[in-house]
């Protein structure tokens, strides 16, 4: 065992004294702006190259940095960052220009961020950020020539495509806490403890030496599977040394090449932002549409939806444990035939889509170099971040 790793079997025994009513704030839109040190580790930021080597850091324990990213009380702060995201798919525009009217519908806009934001899902993007506080965040989105901006500012959410000069705004997107949520670990060394406790045996937590990141210090906090099977090679978490704000994150597969995910900041202030960031006016001319309200409500469901579908997730199991879970979903229905559906789909399938055969029969194993899923000719389905070798032995296992 290295003599920085902390085994997860210890990771309980230290307990925090206080806790408070902690609680997370809900909302409707992700917007990947770092209002503290724990929310900022969920950002892909790619790495600034260091001018003058790695720095010179003490020495810290995995459990130390946990601690200090939880301690951090990073509110404010402004940045630009990029983000690249490689998930191993074909080319999909054909496919998508042939389906692109599918996500929309009477009164939607190309500013609702419910459908803009999922273009960071691939490709490789600049942003840039801002934050005071849970109340007030702002990130534009810069490619090309055109601008995407969503401002959360109070209990109002406005986004504008100056492409298509439209605005979406809604009121009350950003819910406060909610009755009976679980309350969160209250102290710094409880999260970092829960953190390693959930970790147990199958993961390894290390600090791998020291990196510049946006001219800052930071350590490098790096997570590995320890089980084979799994798709995913290391998770590395670039920690700022000062303030425990995370910095730069770096999913990297057991494929090799492109990372998952690589993004960083390469400029990072954590003063305070003026308020004129937050604000926003409607510009001259564009379109805007009002967010329902009923959008935010549980749709009810179909009287008859229990009699048609109720029975269809009764086959869903789960395999195995930590990194190289798989999900088992019987249907209960043969598998369609791919050679019956439309040009555009039979393509999609044949490009990403491989023929495998075991002792279950045959299937079909739709890769990425995330996560897997093998569909066998008579309807069963595995699904997991785990390599094909894993969801085929899985399924000769008919588990």
């Amino acid at each position: 065992m290295a003599p920085n790793e902390v085994p997860g079997e210890t990771a309980g025994e230290i307990r925090g004294e206080a806790r408070g009513e902690t609680r997370r704030r809900a909302s409707r839109y992700v917007v990947p702006v770092a209002v503290a040190g724990v929310a900022a580790a969920t950002i892909g930021l790619v790495p600034a190259l260091a001018a003058s080597g790695d720095p010179d850091l003490p020495e810290i324990t995995a459990q130390q940095l946990i601690e200090k990213i939880a301690a951090s009380e990073t509110q404010t702060l402004s940045g630009t960052f990029r983000v690249s995201t490689d998930l191993g798919l074909p080319a999909l525009d054909g496919l998508a220009s042939g389906l692109g009217g599918l996500g929309g519908g009477e009164g939607s806009s190309t500013a609702d961020p419910s459908q803009k934001l999922t273009e960071l899902a691939s490709g490789t993007h600049t942003l840039r950020l801002a934050a005071d506080g849970p109340e007030r965040q702002r990130l534009t989105l810069l490619d090309g020539s055109d601008e995407y901006s969503l401002i959360h500012n109070g209990d109002d959410v406005w986004a504008y495509d100056s492409k298509s000069n439209e605005v979406f705004h809604e009121k009350g997107a950003f819910e406060g806490p909610e009755a009976g949520q679980k309350e969160l670990p209250a102290t710094p060394k409880e999260l970092a403890d829960e953190v390693l406790r959930v970790a147990g045996d199958t993961t390894s937590i290390t600090v791998d030496g020291t990196a510049k990141v946006a001219g800052r210090d930071a350590y490098q906090l790096v997570i590995k599977p320890k089980q084979a099977g799994s798709t995913v090679a290391s998770v590395k978490i670039a920690v700022d040394a000062a303030n425990g704000t995370p910095l730069k994150f770096t999913l990297s597969s057991v494929e090799g090449g492109k990372p998952v995910v690589d993004a960083g900041f390469t400029k990072v202030d954590f003063a305070r932002p003026d308020a004129s960031v937050f604000a926003f006016e409607v510009p001259k001319g564009a379109k805007v549409t009002e967010g329902a309200e009923e959008a935010r409500k549980p749709e009810k469901l179909p009287e008859n939806f229990e009699k048609e579908f109720g029975g269809f997730g009764k086959g869903l199991n789960v395999i195995g444990e930590g990194w190289t879970t798989i999900a088992k979903l019987d249907t209960g229905a043969p598998a369609p035939k791919t050679d019956e559906a439309p040009k555009e789909i039979q393509g999609l399938l044949d490009s990403f889509g491989d023929k495998v055969t075991g002792k279950f029969g045959s299937g079909t194993l739709f890769k990425t170099k995330l996560v897997n899923a093998l569909l066998t000719d008579d309807g069963k389905v595995y699904v997991g971040a785990v390599t094909k070798d894993a969801l085929v032995d899985a399924a000769n296992a008919g588990k």
